[in-house]
């Protein structure tokens, strides 16, 4: 019996062992693709940034044709929601917390009378949905990991297509903020309309915002009206490719985590296991030691009594 357990222990750690391979494998790389992912978002902070202060001069120089593309809507109907998780499982929470932000934006929705329509980037967002029989307009999968701006282009005409066609009156992006390698954040945010940095920052734009307006008169060739129909469209693009790469760095990052924790799980297992196999070992060896110490203990009682009975015999 106790072989016998020692055995199935012994197979349980050798199947821990090659399951903390696998884990240490897949930690080792995401570390190593952190990096790479940090890069592409850094890379595309200076073409962001140059698009919205673009939309702001054009802005504030004919506030009247920024119109329906820039700020809050005045009454919202009618809202599309962009979801943007990854494709595979293994990183801990992160497609949970998104998932979970979502239903709530969308349960928002229902409770105040809003028509939603639903296109999700990643399979987890599409089985999710599909699971709950929630309609999802159009599914992207195969791109979390290494988005393209190509990607992000072909996801971008879904959400700003039929808000320029008057479809939807507001487009909002569910996704994660990658803030640094520790620190992620779950946020919904309005894509369409356009953001108005002035009243992000809560204020005027200047050097503190973030979003600085040349001084000075600015003129605009085509008007400032066909300019802003031209880049609402490229600056939705741009954001929803921001989008992608922060949702790829913080999805690398939460599955190093997620493995490191495997890991060292996988580690203390191994131990915990091992000490219940040789506990289990000592405990064989002292029942053989007691099994042959009996054994020798009655084959010299045997043999005393026998030469006790020749004796006696003898005096006879």
């Amino acid at each position: 019996m106790a072989g016998g357990k020692e055995r199935l222990l012994r197979r349980r750690i050798r199947s821990i062992q090659s399951t903390k391979k696998i884990t240490k494998a897949m930690e080792l790389i995401a570390a190593s693709q952190i990096v790479k992912a940090q890069g592409r978002i850094a890379a595309s902070r200076p073409y962001r940034d140059g698009m919205a202060r673009v939309v702001l001069e054009t802005a504030v120089g004919d506030p009247t044709a920024a119109g329906r593309l820039l700020g809050e809507p005045e009454q919202v109907a009618r809202e599309l929601v962009v979801v943007i998780v990854a494709d595979r499982g293994l990183c801990g929470g992160y497609n949970t917390s998104v998932l979970r932000a979502a239903e709530r934006l969308l349960a928002e929705g229902r409770a105040t009378g809003v028509e939603q329509r639903l296109v999700t980037v990643g399979k987890k967002a599409q089985n999710y949905f599909n699971f709950r029989r929630q309609p999802v307009e159009r599914s992207f999968t195969g791109i979390s990991e290494k988005p393209t701006f190509v990607d992000a282009r072909a996801v971008a005409t879904m959400a700003v297509a039929p808000f320029v066609a008057g479809e939807v009156d507001r487009v909002r992006l569910v996704s994660t903020r990658f803030l640094s390698a520790g620190s992620q954040v779950v946020e919904a945010r309005q894509l369409l309309p356009l953001v108005d940095p002035r009243a992000a920052a809560g204020g005027e734009a200047g050097p503190g915002t973030g979003e600085e307006v040349r001084a000075g008169y600015t003129e605009f060739e085509p008007d400032a009206a066909t300019l802003l129909e031209t880049l609402a469209p490229v600056a939705a693009e741009t954001e929803i490719f921001g989008a992608l790469l922060e949702a790829s760095a913080s999805e690398v990052t939460a599955r190093q985590r997620a493995m490191a924790a495997a890991s060292e799980n996988a580690e203390e297992l191994i131990k915990k296991y091992s000490r219940i196999m040789n506990r289990a070992r000592q405990d064989t060896i002292t029942t053989e030691i007691m099994e042959i110490v009996g054994g020798a203990e009655a084959l010299r009682a045997a043999a005393a009594g026998e030469d006790a009975g020749l004796a006696i015999a003898l005096e006879a």
